[in-house]
């Protein structure tokens, strides 16, 4: 099974290309910076900066949404290649074929971590955003405090 999941935030805006012919599709290439999960002796974090490529209907959404340091899940499969470049150098690439995406945040926090931080408030939606019939429950005042992510 080839399946990989990944969650971070692009380092830049994502670059789209149109394939030619009768039925043209999008080709969206686009590099994440995903954290490494842990540190070493007080090291500042360490990131990851995997090449991803989408097409058809997920490339046209990350036209649309895909800039500099929005934060995404995705879900894919790796794929590998090469080819010689004009030098005459066999080069191999790797790189995460994307068949699923979703932002990892909202876009109030999206905003301000624009600047690379990451923000300590956790996402919560207001009242109007999670309503009842939209399938949501309310939570009481006061409960957040419990949570464990505060």
């Amino acid at each position: 099974m080839n399946k990989v999941i990944l969650m971070g935030r692009l380092t830049r805006d994502a670059e789209i290309r149109y394939s030619q012919g009768e039925s043209s599709s999008a080709v969206a290439r686009f590099t994440l910076a995903v954290d490494r999960r842990f540190r070493r002796n007080n090291e500042e974090q360490t990131a990851d900066f995997i090449n991803c490529v989408s097409f058809g209907k997920t490339a046209e959404f990350m036209e649309r949404f895909g800039h500099k340091g929005v934060k995404f899940v995705v879900e894919g499969r790796i794929q590998t290649g090469s080819y010689t470049n004009k030098d005459g150098q066999r080069v191999y690439t790797t790189d995460v074929v994307v068949e699923q995406v979703e932002f990892a945040e909202s876009k109030n926090t999206s905003d301000n971590n624009m600047g690379g931080g990451y923000s300590q408030q956790p996402f919560k939606p207001s009242p109007s955003q999670a309503a009842p019939s939209e399938g949501f429950m309310e939570i009481p005042d006061g409960i957040e405090e419990e949570l464990p992510f505060n």
